[in-house]
Parts: C-alpha cells; sequence; structure tokens
C-alpha cells in the first residue's frame, strides 16, 4: 500500500521525478523547488545520485533521493518503477510531479492514479523520434494519459500539439519563468564589461559581432543546423559561442567552421548572455526553451525557430525579425545577418523584449501557478492541511 493509516497536520508534500539531470527540465525543477520550499510546501525530488540536479535540487531546499533511471525505456524500466514505488512509500507525497518521457512513463506506471499526478512532458517525446519508436511513444502517451490527473504544458502550442495526436487529457498551460533577479541586464558597461571577463580565443576582437547559442549539444537543440547557416554568415569577422556539453559535441566540433568556440557546459551562462549581440536557438522541438526567455530578460534580442513555445515568448511584432523556420540554415543565416547590420533594429528589440519578458515570465508566478494547480487537485487553501492517510 502507498500509505500509511493517520491523522496529522503537515506540509504539502510535492515529490518530483526527474530523469533530465541537467539543461531546461533541471533548471525548471530547480526553480520550482526553491520556490515551494520558501513558501512552506516540502518539496522532494528523485533522480540519478550525484547528479548537477540533485545537487542542485538539495541546495535549494529539496529532500533528495537518488534514483537510477536512464533515458531511453528498456529491460532497466521494471527495476526502475520498483524503486520509484519505494520512494513514493519512503516520502509519502500527497502530489506525484513527474517531469519529462521517462520519468512520465516510470512514475505514472507507479502510481497509476493513486496519488493525485501532475505529469510535465517538456516537450513531447514522439516529436523526438521517428519511425515505429515515434508510434510507440505516441501510443503510450495517449495511454498513459488515463494515470495523470493533469498533463501540464508550458505553453499553448505545446498542447494543441498533444491534443492533436490524440491524447485526451485535463490540460492545465502553465508558462515558463525564470529568475529575474538573477537574469537582468548587467551594470556599467554591460556588453563590453561581459566580454572582458570571457575567455575569448588568443587573437579574438572583443568587439566583433558576436552570436551565443545556450542549450545541450543535442539533435533537439539543432547546433548543426546552425553551423550550416554560419557558413552563408557574410558578416565580417562576425564569432559563434556554443554554450553547454552534451553527446553531439565531437561531431559539431569537427564539422564547425572557422570562427566557432565551444566552450562546454557552464554552471552560470549569464556573462555568455550579456556579452551577446544575438542569442540564437535553432530547435527542432521544445515545449518553451528557456535560454531565450533568459537572453530577453537580460535585455538582448533572440532569433528562434518556430517550434512549440516560441511565438508565445516573443513580444508581439517581433516574428519578423526573430522567427525562421525550423532546419532551415538559408533563412536562419539571413536573419542574424540583418540583426548584425543593424544596431539601431538590435536595440529596439532588446528594450521590447526585456519590458515583454520583465511583464510575462517571472519564475515566480509561475511557481505560484504550479502551487495553485496542486492546491485544486488535492482540495486545499495553504501550504497545510489535514491529511486522512488510507
Amino acid at each position: 500500500m502507498l500509505h500509511m493509516r493517520r491523522t496529522e497536520e503537515r506540509p504539502l508534500t510535492v515529490l518530483h521525478l526527474v530523469q533530465p539531470v541537467d539543461g531546461g527540465v533541471a533548471r525548471v525543477v530547480t526553480d520550482l523547488v526553491r520556490a515551494q520550499a520558501g513558501s512552506g510546501l516540502r518539496p522532494v525530488v528523485a533522480c540519478p545520485p550525484g547528479s548537477p540536479l540533485a545537487l542542485g535540487a538539495a541546495a535549494a531546499g529539496a529532500e533528495v533521493h537518488g534514483w537510477s533511471v536512464t533515458r531511453a525505456p528498456g529491460p532497466r524500466l521494471a527495476g526502475e518503477v520498483a524503486a520509484a514505488r519505494r520512494i513514493v512509500r519512503v516520502s509519502r507525497p500527497d502530489v506525484v510531479h513527474a517531469h519529462s518521457a521517462k520519468a512520465g512513463l516510470a512514475g505514472r506506471i507507479a502510481v497509476r492514479g493513486r496519488i493525485p499526478t501532475v505529469f510535465q512532458p517538456h516537450a513531447w517525446s514522439f516529436e523526438a523520434v521517428g519511425g515505429r519508436t515515434a508510434g510507440l511513444a505516441l501510443g503510450w502517451e495517449r495511454f498513459g494519459a488515463r494515470w495523470a490527473d493533469h498533463i501540464l504544458c508550458v505553453s499553448e502550442s505545446e498542447r494543441r500539439t498533444g491534443q492533436e495526436a490524440g491524447i485526451t487529457a485535463r490540460w492545465s498551460v502553465i508558462h515558463n519563468g525564470v529568475d529575474l533577479d538573477r537574469f537582468r541586464p548587467g551594470g556599467g558597461g554591460d556588453r563590453a564589461e561581459a566580454r572582458a571577463s570571457l575567455p575569448l580565443p588568443r587573437g579574438a576582437d572583443a568587439d566583433a559581432p558576436l552570436v551565443v547559442c545556450v542549450g545541450r549539444l543535442t539533435r533537439q537543440k539543432g547546433q548543426d543546423v546552425l553551423l550550416r547557416a554560419w557558413r552563408r554568415m557574410p558578416v565580417a569577422g562576425a564569432r559563434l559561442v556554443l554554450v553547454g556539453d552534451g553527446p553531439d559535441r565531437e561531431g559539431l566540433e569537427a564539422s564547425a567552421p572557422p570562427g566557432v568556440q565551444f566552450t562546454g557546459a557552464r554552471e552560470d551562462v549569464r556573462p555568455w548572455i550579456r556579452a551577446a549581440d544575438v542569442l540564437v536557438l535553432p530547435s527542432r522541438w521544445e515545449g518553451m526553451a528557456l535560454a531565450p526567455l533568459e537572453a530577453m530578460a537580460c535585455g538582448r534580442p533572440v532569433v528562434l525557430t518556430d517550434v512549440n513555445g516560441a511565438r508565445e515568448s516573443l513580444p508581439p511584432g517581433h516574428e519578423e525579425h526573430c522567427l525562421v523556420p525550423p532546419e532551415d540554415p538559408e533563412a536562419l543565416a539571413a536573419a542574424l545577418t540583418a540583426l548584425l547590420a543593424d544596431p539601431e533594429l538590435r536595440a529596439s528589440l532588446s528594450r521590447r523584449a526585456l519590458r515583454h519578458t520583465r511583464s510575462a515570465f517571472d519564475v515566480r508566478r509561475t511557481a505560484g501557478a504550479v502551487a495553485g494547480l496542486y492546491q485544486e487537485l488535492v482540495g486545499m487553501s495553504g501550504p497545510t492541511r489535514k491529511r486522512t492517510e488510507r
């Protein structure tokens, strides 16, 4: 049984089941944990032990349980489900919040609706694969929806993708948010000051046009398309920096043209964002990417591919300059070239992006809306409630 018989006054306990331990999912979970701990909830995180997420979640105020779960489904799934079930018994959550495809699979099988459950896809698994695998992923999502009280999407377009794929669910849409106290324009010289603090290659012109891409080096984020676009860039002396690490790094480095720098993973990406003239994210699929929100909150213009969440991230009217079709290096190169060639346009887009992001994408608003969803599911009106355990 998942619950013991007793009644007590206690904080609302939320169990976050998470497989991705870096990148956007990990940042979303860490931000939620920090807000939940600060508001009197009891956040618990189950994720791979010793990972960046495990360390970050613990520092943010979570009780962390090691959960040795892999990214892909396979023969280890039964053991991962059993381990999730043990963590549920130990942590006794009021709400289970499963993040991303694999944790959503294992977590929903482990709980099977016996505890209020929120599933947050963070981009749909069936968009990431093709052929028979995509069909299997979609079939699972259609079936598994019965074991989620709500499917939480980070954009309306992500929700529409699920609905159009035949997933029947109770839907909630809560946009991602960023920490506006951390992601804000720098002081003083801002751009020049940021560049002076960075490890640029020897001989690099600190005043040269600089484009920055922040994201894991994976097929999803489309850095291979960006490198093909960069070969078409006519802007003399322009530099491209790829901030992040991932399984595709070796191949990307081997194919990169001159003028491209790879930084590896960075705990703090703000100096690179503030040093940029433009931030670019050429993703093949998303729910709603965090890096563009972080860049706009720092007062930087962005160029994005027209995938889920992109249009909802941008200020009204920015689509003409900031949005291109996915997998189109020619259009990507043209958009970047136009922005680098027009400082006044960049400045105008930056000002509007800064105002828009700071008014619409505060992570505190996101966390409050998520807490409201939990309260709806458990029928409570504050951070504590009388709980009768069964």
